[in-house]
This record gives structure tokens, C-alpha cells and sequence, in this order.
């Protein structure tokens, strides 16, 4: 097919200092968050939130679209209250109550902290390195009446000193960290937590490779959709949280979810194309829709997976604070 095509202008790039450094942390974090907030408004759809969504028992049909599958089957939820699901999903195993203090590390619009302080009636904190996602964060924790509960804070999470929290919520943030900064990670996360505090870590994976030692970023994503960022083996992550003292007490899997999730974004894309370029740019709108499709294969194929993992600091002689039969989010609100 002929050498790659150039660079689209939209996502020509500096690359400079040591990788995963703060400083090229925060620009690479700005190349792929700060490109418009008008941009994710028209993908993401109302809900602001860019992770998997938590999908209904319907399956997609075969065209795609979000109709039931057969009959007997539940009609299938639109991508926003699926979003709505997860934030909820999210909320429960992390057991929060009012009054308590919530840390949202890598926390985008907004989204889970503004909805964590209107229905758990929390006081939330949410940091990201991306100056516009701060910007929308606090216009729409200003416009739901929340800024006594809620704050957010343009800040790298290693710098956060206000611990302890009673959660933290850590939503498809690790997969900037990088492999050889999961350590540290996985300790200041721990450092932040009061004993008994839980941790919801929701990550991308990838399946093992037979010799990690070789294991590179993928080059389209790596320079053109998340610069530096990294996937690591569901076992590699768990290992990671462990060894920093945290416990480890249950794992979802939400991989057919994150399918449907990017099929929905890649429909609103193609719906308001026009507009997306003008937004965006004709380069930057192609690669999103290349990149969102490919990856719905991916998850669907079993290539990639991404799972939810609630992990709690646990206190003196071990109590974790834990119900003894954990998976009580699903039973209805938390009392």
C-alpha cells in the first residue's frame, strides 16, 4: 500500500522529557482531552462520560442499533442512561454514604463526582490534568447546585495532600500511568485511603504476551489517540494494587459493554459528521472514527477487556469493613 500517510495537522505532537514525567504527562493528556468540548459533547452524547458504559441484558441487533435482540428480550437503554448506570454501579461498590469524602483521580467532565454528591450526598474531589475538562467540571457542578459538595482541581494526582479519603474512584485514568509508574500509583491511591477506605479502579486491559519484555505500545494509538499510554494483563494490575497493600476483593469484567459503548459513540459521530469536522478538523474526526471502531472489534473479539476492580485499605488487624457476601450493589440503593 505505499509508505504511511502524513501526519493530519490536527495531531502533530512535541515529544520531549522523560516519558511519564509531569510534564509530558500533562501534555499528552492536553493532546488528546483538550481538542474542544463541543467535540466530546457531539460523541459522548449528554452524559460527558468517556468509559464504558453499564448496558441493559439486551444485545445489539444485528444492524447495530440498540433494539432488542429476539423476543423475550428487555428493550435495550439509551447510551445516556447506560452512563447513568455505571456512575450509580460505581457509587454502590465503593459504599458511599453522606458526609463521606470521595477523590475522583482523573475525574474528566465531571460526570461521577457531580452525580456521587446529588444521590450519595458526598463531598467530592476531582482532579485532571486537562484544562478544559476542569473548565466543564465546575460549570456543571456550579449549574446542579453542588459547589459546597463538590470541587475540582486542576492538579496532577500525585500532588493531592488531603487525604484521607473514604473512597476513590480511579475510572479509565491508569492506562496513562504507564507500566513502570503503576507502583507509585498504586501507592499514593493506598496513602490517600483511610484504613477501611475502598478503591474502584476501572482499566483497559490486554491480554499477556508471551514475552512482556516485548511488548510495545501500539504505534497508531500511541501517536495519534493516547500518547504514552499503556495496557497491562488483568493479573499485572491486580499484583500492582496488591503489592502496595491494598486488598483486592472483587473483579468485573465489562468487556461486551465497552463494544457496545463505542459502537454508540461512533453512531453519534457519523450522525453529526459534518459538524465533527468543523469542529475537530477532517484528520482528527477520521482517526476518532477509525480508532473507536477498531477498538469495538477489539472488545468484542476478546483482543482487549476492561474490568472493575474494588480493592480496600484495610485497618488494624486486617478489618476491612466489608459485608461478609459483597455484591449487594445490585440489590437496589445502598441504606
Amino acid at each position: 500500500p505505499g509508505p504511511p500517510p502524513p501526519v493530519p495537522p490536527e495531531e502533530a505532537r512535541r515529544r520531549a522529557g522523560a516519558r511519564h514525567g509531569r510534564d509530558r504527562d500533562r501534555r499528552a493528556v492536553s493532546h488528546h482531552y483538550d481538542v474542544g468540548n463541543d467535540f466530546y459533547d457531539l460523541v459522548l452524547g449528554p452524559s460527558l462520560v468517556y468509559s464504558c458504559a453499564y448496558w441493559d441484558t439486551a444485545r445489539p441487533a444485528a444492524d447495530g442499533s440498540d433494539a432488542p435482540a429476539g423476543p423475550g428480550a428487555r428493550t435495550a437503554v439509551t447510551l445516556e442512561a447506560a452512563q447513568e448506570a455505571k456512575l450509580e454501579l460505581i457509587c454502590r461498590k465503593l459504599g458511599l454514604r453522606a458526609g463521606d469524602r470521595l477523590l475522583d483521580v482523573g475525574c474528566g467532565w465531571g460526570s461521577l463526582v457531580v452525580h456521587a454528591a446529588r444521590h450519595h450526598g458526598v463531598h467530592a474531589v476531582g482532579v485532571t490534568l486537562s484544562a478544559e475538562q476542569a473548565a466543564r467540571a465546575t460549570e456543571r457542578a456550579a449549574a446542579a447546585g453542588l459547589t459546597d459538595h463538590v470541587e475540582i482541581r486542576f492538579q496532577d494526582y500525585r500532588d493531592v495532600g488531603d487525604g484521607p479519603y473514604d473512597a476513590i474512584a480511579s475510572v479509565g485514568m491508569a492506562e496513562h500511568v504507564g507500566a513502570a509508574e503503576f507502583g507509585r500509583y498504586a501507592a499514593v491511591v493506598h496513602s490517600l485511603l483511610r484504613p477501611g477506605g475502598r478503591l474502584l479502579n476501572h482499566q483497559i486491559a490486554r491480554r499477556p504476551a508471551p514475552d512482556e519484555s516485548r511488548y510495545r505500545l501500539d504505534p497508531f494509538i500511541d501517536s495519534y489517540v493516547f500518547p504514552d499510554g499503556e495496557l497491562a494483563p488483568l493479573g499485572h494490575t491486580v499484583s500492582g494494587l496488591e503489592s502496595a497493600g491494598l486488598e483486592v476483593r472483587d473483579v468485573e469484567c465489562l468487556r461486551e459493554h465497552y463494544a457496545l459503548t463505542l459502537r454508540a459513540w461512533v453512531r453519534n459521530l457519523e450522525a453529526g459528521w459534518p459538524h465533527a469536522v468543523r469542529l475537530a478538523g477532517a484528520g482528527r474526526a477520521r482517526i476518532w472514527r477509525l480508532y473507536m471502531a477498531a477498538s469495538a472489534l477489539g472488545f468484542e473479539q476478546g483482543n482487549l477487556g476492561v474490568n472493575q476492580i474494588l480493592a480496600v485499605r484495610t485497618g488494624e488487624g486486617g478489618a476491612a469493613g466489608l459485608p461478609l457476601r459483597l455484591r449487594d450493589w445490585t440489590a437496589g440503593p445502598r441504606r
